[in-house]
């Protein structure tokens, strides 16, 4: 059997909720990870049980910033990723998607070395073609409330591209879709966590609309096996690809699942849909199934039963007011 080469991995946002999956699994696979991250929205908690490991180590940095390391591989999976936590400072999450991929990128050519971009479905904004296919262009609004977020990671995918036609960077570019599972925030405003978090609580579950736009949704597990599949392939596939569920549901199904695995007596209300929300989110997932061999395989009430799990114990953590 050939032997593991130990690779030494950065994971920039190594502490959110993608960058602490990925992080321990290539823990479990016998490399060393280097987790930088400034914990604007990632926490301490998610790597908590990584610490003791010899092998990993944390760093506590913005990658807005240069970043002077020695590394084998990078993963970029620097920037707030959910509505209400990119909103909050539109300027600082332009110039983590921006500047960061920059200084990323100038770190990879200068070590030759491959780097992977964690890009999002809010590229193809509000999309006029579905499902979605990585040759369409998007439907994004520049000047928008979510347009630092959305435009940002275009822009990312912009510099990505011209550092590999200019200066031969190797380089991965993933379009993800909702992706959701254990160490998600529990207030980060998705719709996945809200609907957990609310039906545990027994609050009402709050939709935006009349509930029949569609998401996919893809545990994160599935999603961690193909991030580092995609890593490991050649050279000459670069992306973008898509990956996610192409499952689709409407977000009042839902509510209604939740609500059934939770056994919570919960009511639904609805309150006016977000600007440039979009209407239906839905990946095509042809290229990775055929450039990676990968399709998910956990189903929505598996995946929403573990992460229903995780919130319970996360929920009951909290000190309760006397």
């Amino acid at each position: 059997m050939r032997e593991l080469k130990r690779k030494r991995i950065l994971v920039t946002g190594g502490a959110g909720f993608l960058g602490s999956h990925l992080s321990e699994r290539l823990l479990q696979m016998g490399h060393e990870v280097l987790c930088v991250d400034n914990f604007y929205t990632g926490t301490r908690d998610n790597i908590l049980h990584l610490l003791s490991n010899p092998y990993f180590e944390v760093l506590r940095h913005d990658i807005c910033f240069p970043l002077h390391v020695e590394v084998d591989e990078i993963y970029n999976f620097a920037c707030p990723a959910s509505p209400r936590h990119y909103q909050a400072d539109p300027i600082q999450t332009i110039k983590t998607s921006v500047f960061g991929a920059l200084h990323l990128l100038g770190l990879a050519k200068r070590l030759q070395c491959k780097v992977f971009q964690a890009s999002t479905s809010e590229v193809y904004g509000d999309p006029h073609f579905h499902p979605q296919k990585e040759e369409y262009w998007g439907n994004v609004n520049p000047i928008g409330f979510r347009s630092c977020y959305d435009e940002g990671k275009r822009c990312a995918e912009t510099l990505f591209f011209d550092y590999k036609r200019t200066s031969l960077v190797p380089i991965k570019v993933a379009r993800i879709f909702n992706t959701y599972g254990p160490r998600m925030h529990p207030n980060d405003g998705r719709v996945v966590s809200n609907f957990i978090v609310q039906a545990l609580k027994n609050q009402p579950l709050t939709i935006y609309g009349d509930g029949m736009q569609t998401r996919s949704f893809c545990y994160v597990d599935d999603l961690i096996d193909v991030v580092i599949r995609f890593m490991d392939a050649p050279e000459s596939i670069s992306g973008p690809i898509n990956i996610g569920n192409p499952t689709e549901y409407r977000v009042l199904d839902l509510a209604e699942e939740i609500l059934r695995l939770t056994g919570s007596s919960s009511p639904i209300i609805h309150k006016p849909l977000p600007s440039d929300d979009p209407k239906q989110r839905r990946p095509d997932i042809s290229l990775a199934r055929n450039l990676l061999g990968w399709q998910p395989k956990t189903s929505l009430e598996e995946g929403l039963k573990a992460t229903i799990s995780y919130f319970d114990g996360v929920l009951s953590a909290i000190p309760k007011c006397v």
